[in-house]
């Protein structure tokens, strides 16, 4: 373990922005090479105060809610503990500047680094070379090409979104085959916009309904306004409609407001504030969201922490943090949104 003071400090990295993420932490001497022996944990021992660990962070730029709330509530859940000294690397889109960003901190040799990589293709190299040195990588929401590249991988899950917004559909709409469904999708290069098409398309399929009418926007406000325009204008009846993310959501509903359309009902996905105060009005075609959580990098944050003391999961009798978590996609509706709020991020 490296010698710093116990009382936990936050550095930022030159030219540092509050960067997205989840945590993971590990001694770089102990955790990292699987050496560390974890014990059998209990919540008081796992609260307890241990060494103090250097977790090194880097994500994509904070341009979307949800990357922001990724971002914010990583730092709040390090700042719980006396026991991590946090470093927050610069938010970026540029996966070389990443990479260097990365490599800065196998220099310092910090004992883990949580990395939410903005291509995930492209910063397994770089995440591999520091396992490989001995620091422990966790990996948060874009999965890396190769499972050597992370110590623990953290995702949510994007196939469960598309099917848990298939299945609320074929709840309200299963009994009428000749309903017609939209779709307004995230960027169709994506893996996660795939994924999420693949699973609403199968769980429609269950039900024998299909996709009449999607479009592709690109996360934005301005996108989602502007390509559920072009669906609204190309689908004269409509009786269902999932967007992908609640961000893109709040143009999605511009669109619709401005067309004056409200015979159908609309399933969000990501699970914003915004979005569910919407829903709790009841006086919006948005009657639920799916939730795709923003609390990734807070549970990074803690099993980092775990994996860098050597310690396990006070819920598990495994004594080894898994390798991979997959966290649930569920569906808020009026009837369960108030459970939901307090977590919810801000668009």
């Amino acid at each position: 373990m490296h010698a710093v003071p116990t009382r936990r400090k936050m550095l930022v990295t030159t030219g540092a922005l509050l960067a997205l993420g989840a945590l993971v932490t590990g001694c770089s001497s102990e955790a990292g090479s699987g050496n560390a022996q974890p014990t059998n944990a209990t919540v008081e021992g796992n609260e307890e105060e241990g060494e103090t660990v250097v977790i090194g962070f880097s994500g994509p730029a904070a341009d979307h809610g949800w990357l922001g709330a990724i971002n914010s509530a990583a730092i709040a859940e390090a700042d719980k503990f006396g026991d991590i000294e946090f470093r927050v690397a610069e938010g970026t889109n540029d996966a070389n500047l990443q990479i260097s960003q990365v490599e800065g901190f196998i220099n310092d040799e910090v004992d883990a680094i949580v990395l939410l990589p903005t291509d995930g293709a492209a910063l397994t190299s770089v995440a591999t070379r520091a396992m490989e040195a001995g620091i422990p990588v966790v990996n948060v929401d874009r999965e890396f090409s190769h499972p050597a590249a992370a110590r623990t991988t953290i995702l949510g899950d994007n196939y469960g979104m598309g099917r848990s917004a298939g299945e609320y559909i074929c709840e309200r709409l299963g009994d009428d085959p000749d309903a017609v469904v939209a779709e307004v999708a995230g960027i169709d290069s994506l893996p996660l916009t795939q994924d999420r098409s693949e699973g609403f398309k199968d769980a429609l399929d269950t039900c024998g309904l299909d996709v009449d009418n999607r479009v592709a926007a690109d996360f934005t406000v301005q996108g989602g306004e502007s390509a559920t325009s072009q669906l609204l204008s190309a689908a004269p009846e409509i009786d269902a409609l999932w967007n992908h993310d609640d961000d893109q959501g709040i143009g999605v509903l511009s669109a619709i407001d401005n067309a004056g359309r409200d015979e159908f009902f609309m399933v969000g996905g990501g699970g914003s504030a915004n979005a569910m105060r919407e829903i709790q009005s009841g006086e919006s075609v948005l009657e639920a969201t799916v939730v795709y959580p923003s609390t990734q990098a807070a549970d990074g944050v803690k099993l980092a922490r775990l994996i860098a003391q050597g310690k396990a999961m006070s819920d598990l009798v495994e004594v080894e943090v898994p390798k991979r978590i997959v966290l649930n996609a569920p569906v808020v509706t009026s009837e369960n949104v108030e459970e939901y709020l307090p977590t919810a991020f801000e668009s």
